[in-house]
């Protein structure tokens, strides 16, 4: 624990549904909801306007139409609001060496390893300048919370929200946390909560009354004794600037169980290429290859197999994800697959693909085809038996020869309806076309600040 606030944690506010409204102003001040909008989608974060409504991320998409059916549902952007978050990153970055980031949006910062802060009126003033170069630079708001640990810090940027900073001192933290519930203390989920409700402790307090011994006896030497410290405001936990990764992973939810197991295989191989991208963007290899399958009834399956080396090839990905979809049962139908890739090192083994054939068994044959030339073949394949209908997701870019750029309201019976308007402009106006319009096309998406580049 630090003498002085030096530990900031900084959370974006409703990050995926604020990126949105700030690239589409008529949606400004209205519920947004981002998501899978197929019927087993979850909500991925919902704007402050949807959770007046009682919609909140991980919800099922069918229960969050519920509550509000005129909400704005949209299909997410990942590439998009990976650009902003690289934005607040390197905003990060410029105050300390020791940055440690969550997840696109939520990060720790020792302050006091960057030099700027080492005293509470430094840190608040570190704290609000961060929030307002985050503002200038991407055009949203991200909540700070300033304490003398992690697990303080993230209490106050939660107490923060949304666009606020909140300095906890150190030295008030047994104060701060005896009043709240348990489920406050990190670990603490549904289930663990639960089961201290059962044992009549609902309070942080509680805990702390009934002593390490209790807890130890209901939760276990390792769970009860951190769980006490934490109960006392106890968090010695360092930022750690990098943390590295475990696996690699991919993983798709169909709208319909899938029972072709001709289908089944193209979405694995289909996922092996997903996975592949990410784990070269992450700049790393794999040893061990990991099929998941859920089936009909929810019941999962995970096969692995481990190879003589590290690879990010994605012919080898595909073929071992390939052998292991062989050992699968998948009668009744899959709802769920997925890829992954773990024993990460950062380096390849070049002649792997051949060891993976001879371990199949396989003769020597072409490769399957794949980019640019297998779509294209795909295309002209599908061409034969008639039109391709391009697919349009709600909330996507596009730009049209005539009215410029604009964004995907919806789409459905051969129509695609299109509202015109920019990060800078007001609400634009909304036209349909048909979904094959040749003046229609994807686009990359404008920055949220006028002279900023483009994702």
């Amino acid at each position: 624990m630090r003498a002085a606030p030096t530990i900031l944690h900084l959370d974006m506010d409703a990050f995926f549904a604020a990126a949105e409204q700030a690239s589409k102003p008529s949606l400004r001040g209205k519920p947004v909801i981002v998501g899978g909008l197929g019927p087993r989608g979850v909500v991925a974060t919902a704007s402050y306007e949807a959770r007046r409504f009682g919609v909140h991320s991980a919800m099922p998409m069918g229960q969050a139409r519920r509550l509000a059916p005129n909400a704005a549902y949209l299909v997410p952007r990942f590439a998009f609001y990976r650009s902003i978050s690289e934005q607040v990153m390197e905003l990060l970055r410029r105050l300390s060496p020791l940055v440690e980031p969550l997840s696109l949006d939520e990060a720790f910062v020792d302050l006091e390893a960057g030099g700027v802060a080492d005293d509470s009126a430094g840190a608040r003033a570190a704290g609000e300048r961060l929030r307002a170069d985050i503002l200038a630079a991407t055009g949203l708001t991200g909540s700070v919370g300033l304490a003398g640990s992690k697990m303080i810090a993230k209490i106050a940027s939660e107490e923060a929200k949304p666009d606020g900073l909140v300095l906890i001192e150190p030295g008030t933290e047994r104060e701060l946390l005896g009043p709240r519930s348990v489920r406050i203390l990190p670990g603490v989920g549904p289930a663990t909560g639960e089961h201290l409700r059962r044992a009549g402790m609902t309070s942080v307090s509680d805990l702390v009354e009934a002593g390490e011994d209790e807890l130890v006896r209901l939760l276990g030497r390792a769970h009860g004794a951190s769980l006490y410290r934490m109960a006392r405001g106890h968090d010695d936990r360092r930022v750690v600037a990098e943390r590295d990764a475990k696996s690699v992973s991919v993983e798709d939810t169909f709208d319909v169980d899938l029972h072709d197991r001709v289908r089944i295989r193209i979405e694995v191989e289909r996922l092996a290429e997903r996975c592949v991208g990410r784990l070269r963007a992450s700049g790393h290899s794999g040893r061990t290859i990991v099929l998941k399958v859920r089936r009909y009834d929810f019941s999962t399956l995970t096969r692995s197999e481990t190879l003589r080396g590290p690879t990010d090839d994605p012919a080898v990905v595909r073929e071992a994800a390939g052998r292991l979809l062989e050992a699968v049962d998948t009668t009744g139908g899959v709802r769920l697959l997925g890829v992954g890739v773990s024993g990460l090192a950062d380096y390849t083994q070049e002649d792997l693909f051949a060891q993976a054939v001879a371990d199949a068994g396989a003769d020597t044959r072409a490769e399957p085809e794949t980019g640019a030339d297998a779509v294209a073949e795909e295309v002209a394949e599908a061409e034969e038996h008639g039109p391709v209908e391009r697919h349009w997701s709600p909330g996507h870019d596009v730009r049209h020869a005539v009215y410029g750029a604009g964004w995907i309201q919806g789409s459905g019976v051969g129509r695609v309806t299109v509202r015109f308007e920019e990060p800078w402009s007001g609400p634009g106006r909304v036209r349909t076309f048909s979904v094959d319009d040749p003046d229609l096309e994807p686009s990359e998406p404008l920055p949220l600040v006028r002279g900023e580049t483009a994702a």
